[in-house]
């Protein structure tokens, strides 16, 4: 499938432990009440750089030799994985280029600007920033470090499946946003090695969703992007890929797509009933036991993947728009 192992993903986390967070993991009562079973939040939104990235960033740059980080890291990002990648290049002295599509919030793009990273603004997909990275990486000899489709990456994100099943040892099924597949794919390598009987569910958007479309075809497509609330699940999965596509593929048991209506609705239920201000992509969890497509069966843990929303169009969001 991918050749990563469960040993790769204890490794990341001995590699990152003075880097990232573990995270909270906090008993939902009013999700509990809903689903007539114990429902938890796992609060990667409360990850150094406001969301699950850092993970994967910093296990990726921890294993760059001295060549490497002297000529710096580059890669595409809808904001998330550029904010981390930003951070965890300046923890550790090195270079990078993060480069981003027209879609991208500009909350996010000032965010990795901040943070020191040099910022290309390039097109309107995903996929055209994925092609800026790539030439800068030939031209410039940097280590090209994309958002999900790699190994160091994918070990990273998969660190958060150990706290997971750590917090809540008997944890019956996972509600994972799904976009590229990186945070996915990671997750469940942890649990359904661990546990094969946990349930993985990925959650998406109906928008643009790449994924979906990807695993309908049997081979990786490009879709059109089109703006969302769930930004950060926007963006292509590679045609070349590698590693997420077939790992999502094998370990993925259901995949929900959500409406713009749904996703809004989690983020007004995070922040009225969790007291949680949360990006639609990491709300889709919620939103899929609101729409009651999700089994009554526990425990149920919600990954809860970011917090980096634009706060207008959060207050809108909270006063009633879905959009």
């Amino acid at each position: 499938m991918s050749g990563l192992q469960l040993n790769d993903v204890y490794l990341a986390r001995q590699r990152i432990a003075s880097l990232v967070r573990a995270t909270p993991m906090e008993h939902s009562p009013s999700l509990s009440r809903h689903m007539g079973v114990p429902v938890y939040l796992k609060l990667e939104s409360q990850q150094i750089t406001g969301s699950f990235k850092l993970r994967g960033a910093s296990n990726a740059i921890a294993q760059l030799d001295a060549t490497a980080r002297q000529k710096g890291v580059v890669a595409a990002s809808t904001g998330n994985h550029g904010r981390a990648l930003a951070h965890a290049a300046a923890q550790s002295g090195v270079k990078a280029t993060v480069c981003l599509s027209a879609l991208v919030p500009q909350n996010k793009v000032q965010a990795i600007r901040d943070l020191g990273a040099e910022v290309c603004i390039v097109g309107l997909s995903q996929d055209d920033a994925q092609r800026e990275a790539e030439r800068i990486s030939a031209e410039q000899g940097a280590t090209l470090l994309p958002p999900f489709d790699h190994p160091a990456i994918i070990a990273g994100q998969a660190t958060l499946g150990l706290e997971i099943v750590e917090q809540i040892p008997d944890v019956a099924q996972v509600l994972v946003p799904l976009s590229g597949g990186g945070l996915f794919s990671g997750v469940a390598l942890s649990l359904k090695t661990i546990n094969p009987d946990i349930c993985l569910h990925g959650i998406s958007m109906q928008r643009g969703a790449a994924m979906h479309a990807s695993l309908a075809a049997g081979h990786p497509v490009e879709v059109d992007e089109t703006a969302t609330l769930a930004d950060s699940l926007g963006g292509g999965v590679g045609l070349d890929n590698q590693y997420t596509f077939a790992m999502t593929r094998d370990l993925c048991d259901h995949l929900h797509l959500l409406d713009e209506a749904s996703i809004a609705n989690g983020m007004r239920h995070a922040y009225r009933e969790e007291r949680q201000v949360v990006e639609g992509a990491a709300a889709v969890g919620i939103s899929a036991l609101l729409d009651g497509l999700i089994e009554r069966r526990g425990p149920i843990v919600v990954v809860v993947s970011g917090r980096n929303v634009d706060i207008d169009q959060h207050l809108r969001v909270v006063a009633g728009a879905n959009q």
